[in-house]
Order: C-alpha cells, then sequence, then structure tokens
C-alpha cells in the first residue's frame, strides 16, 4: 500500500492513504529537531485487520532512518509496537 507524505502545518506531518477524497489511513508527528513525536494512528474500519497500521509504522521508521531521526511514541499503538518489536531499537528516542 501506498502512503503519501503529507504536511500538514508547522512541523506537523503525516504519511496518508486518501481513497475517495477520505483519510483511509495515516501516521502523523511533530517534527522537533531530530525526532519525530508520533501521536496518532489511524486506519478506517474497512482496512483492519490487514497489516496497515504495521506498514504506516514500517514506512514511518523507515523515514526516521533515511533522515538520521529518532521517533519518540506517544499513540499507543506505536508505543505497544516499540515494546513488543526489537525492529525498532536504533530510532527510539532515549
Amino acid at each position: 500500500m501506498e502512503f503519501k507524505l503529507t504536511e500538514l502545518g508547522h512541523d506537523h506531518f503525516a504519511f496518508r492513504k486518501e481513497e475517495n477524497g477520505n483519510t483511509a489511513a495515516e501516521i502523523t508527528w511533530t517534527q522537533m529537531a531530530d525526532v519525530m513525536v508520533v501521536e496518532h494512528t489511524f486506519v478506517d474500519p474497512s482496512l483492519r485487520g490487514q497489516g496497515v497500521a504495521k506498514q504506516l509504522l514500517d514506512q514511518t521508521a523507515a523515514y526516521a532512518r533515511q533522515n538520521d531521526y529518532k521517533i519518540e511514541p506517544v499513540c499507543s499503538y506505536v508505543v505497544t509496537a516499540f515494546e513488543r518489536s526489537s525492529d525498532y531499537d536504533d530510532i527510539k528516542a532515549e
């Protein structure tokens, strides 16, 4: 699934999947210097159970790695993913 990097306003960004003018899935963050504070993950009910939230998180993690950023999870989904998997240890904000 393709997600588009979208600037939402001053230092606020998202990866989004839009369908028919509506947001079908997104992950949002506030950029604070070299830290991405990930605040929200949303997946439309029609897409749930298909691993879309993980795809959003993985794309966000790849973006962080490409730009030498760290991620501070605030969103409950991302907090849980960071706790359950060591895949993100290299980009966790200290």
